[in-house]
């Protein structure tokens, strides 16, 4: 792939939905078919589709597929069946704020129509490409304004981000990866450090393929490596996305952010989330009352088929840990980078 082409990890082609199947990223590069609601889910839930804001995207078209399912020319009977889907939409990842913005958004859609059912499943349709285009240019906006919140250096930037956050994580920029993608394309970047982001790899896996293809130089390090290499002066600035972010700036994020955030802190390299002003649920007061989705121990202790524990061992395998407020520089969203002080005041400009 040439520098040329874009990643759409969510594509709508006809009369379905095509996802790219990250879980054999970096070695195969195929696609998934989703034609109903119900495989939606258990592409969101299996990390096929991953990253908040595709997540956000791939909900979206899962309630337009179930909605199109649904067999009645009654209104309230419609809008019933409809609020089921998106309960078991709901149900597949629990931290990413982006699928329940997505999903409030498209039931807002259906009980503001007024048309017919039909005409309701019509509007759904368009409201779901509408939010994939609009996430894409949310992205594209993310990069630019990151370009001028990142350090200035007498030399090109070093930038260090953690699991990923790229095209494949949204609808085909990136949030941390899109503020990386402008830095390369103005000429102030010089390399990525990507954590491999265990227990899944996504740095290694995802974020280390996307530079790949668009020739950023892109070194992967192992999550324990990154104090010794910040302390080595190797690290400028440290991007990373977001799953949920708290009305304060809490951030939940991939487990190892937090830790990233307190070496950050402790060499004085600036440590910036990006991330769409949907992933902030103003609801929250702070982190403490953020959902952590815990996932199978399997994923600890085995890679592929090879068994790294002795038998006896018991796990813990939280998916995303919360990194306070005072440790975040600031927030990069599509408004500009946002000190997490400064954040509620964009309340108002998310819509629903």
């Amino acid at each position: 792939m040439s520098t040329k082409t874009q990643v759409f990890p969510v594509i709508w082609n006809q009369d379905r939905v095509l996802l790219i199947d990250q879980n054999r990223l970096p070695t195969e590069y195929t696609f998934v078919e989703i034609s109903c609601c119900e495989d939606m889910a258990q592409a969101i839930k299996t990390m096929i589709v991953r990253g908040a804001p595709a997540i956000g995207v791939a909900a979206a078209y899962g309630m337009y597929l179930g909605a199109r399912e649904i067999q009645t020319d009654k209104r309230e009977e419609f809008l019933t069946k409809l609020e089921q889907i998106a309960e078991m939409l709901r149900q597949t990842r629990p931290t990413a704020v982006n699928l329940f913005w997505a999903i409030a958004r498209m039931l807002r859609t259906a009980y503001e129509s007024l048309g017919t059912v039909e005409e309701i499943k019509s509007i759904l349709l368009t409201t779901a490409k509408a939010i994939n285009a609009e996430d894409l240019q949310t992205c594209q906006a993310i990069g630019d304004h990151g370009l001028k919140a990142l350090p200035s250096k007498p030399h090109k930037l070093v930038i260090l981000t953690h699991c990923n956050a790229g095209a494949l994580a949204t609808a085909g920029y990136g949030t941390a990866l899109g503020v990386v993608r402008s830095a390369w394309r103005d000429g102030r970047l010089e390399r990525v450090y990507a954590d491999e982001t265990r227990p899944r790899l996504q740095g290694a896996k995802l974020t280390s393929w996307e530079c790949v293809q668009e020739g950023i130089p892109v070194t992967v390090i192992t999550d324990s490596m990154a104090a010794h290499c910040m302390k080595q002066g190797l690290i400028d600035a440290v991007v990373v996305g977001a799953d949920r972010i708290a009305a304060n700036g809490d951030t939940a994020n991939k487990i190892g952010t937090y830790s990233l955030a307190l070496v950050a802190k402790a060499h004085n390299v600036p440590f910036f989330v990006a991330a769409p002003l949907s992933t902030i649920d103003f609801e929250l007061p702070s982190g403490n009352k953020i959902p952590i989705e815990e996932r199978d121990s399997s994923e600890i202790y085995q890679v592929g088929n090879t068994l790294l524990t002795p038998a006896g061992v018991e796990f813990y395998n939280p998916a995303f840990d919360v990194t306070p407020a005072e440790l975040i520089s600031a927030v990069i969203t599509e408004y500009g980078a946002i000190a997490p002080s400064e954040l509620k005041q964009f309340q108002t400009k998310q819509m629903v």
